[in-house]
Parts: structure tokens; sequence; C-alpha cells
């Protein structure tokens, strides 16, 4: 991997063509887990990688690859949720249908390849309840459950502490855990 380093330290586009086919599903599929949008998540793996080409002499090497480009994609991700739901703020769109004018999210436009067919109806509800979680604990909960990321590798990811990214993890299975059974509390 450090000859790919070097390489694309020189321009070689060989190199950067080497990286992208190597790492676009892995990036693809962080930000499909966090932005649950196939067009946003298309857009922001775009980003990371021209990122990737722009910032490739600061890469220093002191982190694998994969973690500076989890870190990349994650921030990416945050910055585009944040925009967006500015966005939201701003333009108050409210739903006919919601009690005191709060917006009802549509069920999830994408298919996750970690998500069998079979289970589309209890992941759509899952992923809905992931995109109601706070930033952080999302992008937690997608490294750790959708990537398989340690919690050591995830603080490398999200420049945190382990026990730091363990809270987040641990708030964020409360916070699905509570969603999910008021779901299946008011099915019956």
């Amino acid at each position: 991997m450090t000859d790919i380093i070097a390489q694309l330290k020189q321009g070689s586009e060989a190199a950067f063509s080497q990286l992208v086919a190597q790492w676009q599903g892995m990036v693809y599929n962080t930000a499909l887990g966090i932005l649950q949008n196939t067009a946003d998540a298309e857009d922001v793996a775009q980003e990371v990688f021209m990122q990737v080409h722009e910032s490739i002499g600061t890469f220093k090497g002191e982190a694998q690859i994969s973690t500076w480009l989890y870190r990349i994609t994650v921030t990416k991700c945050l910055d585009h949720l944040r925009k967006k739901n500015r966005k939201k703020r701003w333009g108050k769109v409210y739903s006919l249908f919601g009690q005191q004018n709060e917006l009802i999210i549509d069920p999830p436009d994408f298919h996750h390849p970690g998500v069998a067919l079979a289970n589309k109806e209890r992941a759509d509800l899952l992923f809905r309840a992931i995109a109601r979680l706070p930033d952080s604990q999302k992008a937690a909960f997608v490294l750790h459950k959708l990537e398989g990321l340690s919690s050591k590798e995830i603080a490398g990811v999200m420049d945190a502490s382990i026990s730091a990214v363990e809270g987040l993890l641990h708030r964020a299975k409360q916070n699905l855990r509570q969603q999910l059974e008021e779901y299946y509390h008011n099915e019956e």
C-alpha cells in the first residue's frame, strides 16, 4: 500500500484509479448507511475521492489508508447531513399528516447491499430509526454494525476515544431499542 501512496503523491492517475477501484465500495456503502439515500451517497463518495486526490500530499501514513478514507467519508456525510438539516429548518416544510406539523420521514430510498430482500420491511423500519439518531451516534452505529469496524477502529475514524465511541454505540442502541419498542407497541 505504501507504493500506491508514493505513486499518488507523485500524481499517478493509474494509482488513483487503482485506489478508487479498491475502496469505492467501502466508501459508498458507508455513505449509504449514514445518509440512507443513493444519490446523496454517490455524491458524497465522489466528494471523498476528490478530496483524497487533492489532499494526498497531507497523508502522513500514520493511520491505515482505510481509516483515513473512513474518516473523510464520515466527515463528508456529517457535513452533508448538517447542510440538509439547515435547509429543512429554513424551508419549513411540513407534512399534512403529522401531528403538530412535524416532518414525517419517508422510508429510505435505497437498497443497502447488507440487507437481504426477505428482511426488507424490517430493514426499512430499522433504517428509519437509524435516520433519527443524532449524527455522531448514527456514524458510530453504521461503522460498527454495517461496516464491521471495532470500537478502536471507529475511534480512529471519528478521532475520539474508545470509551467515547462505546458510549455513542450504547446510546445508539438504547435509542434504537426505544424507537422500535414504541413502534411495535403502537402496532398492537
